[in-house]
């Protein structure tokens, strides 16, 4: 298969892939030249894009952020959810400390974050 080595050739497999995007359905058999053509592209296109800009897995701060906003909390409420002081997560969301392993525990669970993310692994 061939590769997007440079970025004006990843922006005309873009266009392309625009270009094809409205010929090709759920009902679009899978030999269908534009459906192989659109899976061809974008694999490359997957492919130059984990090269050229990789997606870095969030830190445990952003993830409690954005979780505390998906649930309406603010750090009050997150406090009295995980069962610690408000100068704790004050603590925790400026580096100031760690979470323990038991607020590790309760970050996971009741916020649905995933432990690997806690764990930092």
């Amino acid at each position: 298969m061939a590769k997007i080595t440079t970025k004006a050739a990843y922006d005309a497999t873009m266009a392309r892939i625009e270009e094809l995007l409205p010929l090709v359905t759920d009902d679009t058999p899978a030999t269908d030249k534009n459906a192989v053509e659109l899976n061809l592209l974008t694999d490359m296109v997957s492919e130059y894009e984990d090269e050229h800009y990789p997606i870095e897995q969030p830190t445990l701060i952003e993830v409690m952020k954005l979780r505390m906003y998906e649930m309406g909390l603010n750090q009050a409420k997150l406090s009295e959810l995980l069962g610690v002081s408000p100068s704790r997560i004050s603590d925790i969301f400026t580096g100031r400390c760690e979470p323990t392993l038991q607020v590790a525990r309760e970050i996971s669970r009741k916020m649905n974050v995933d432990a690997r993310i806690v764990l930092g692994v």
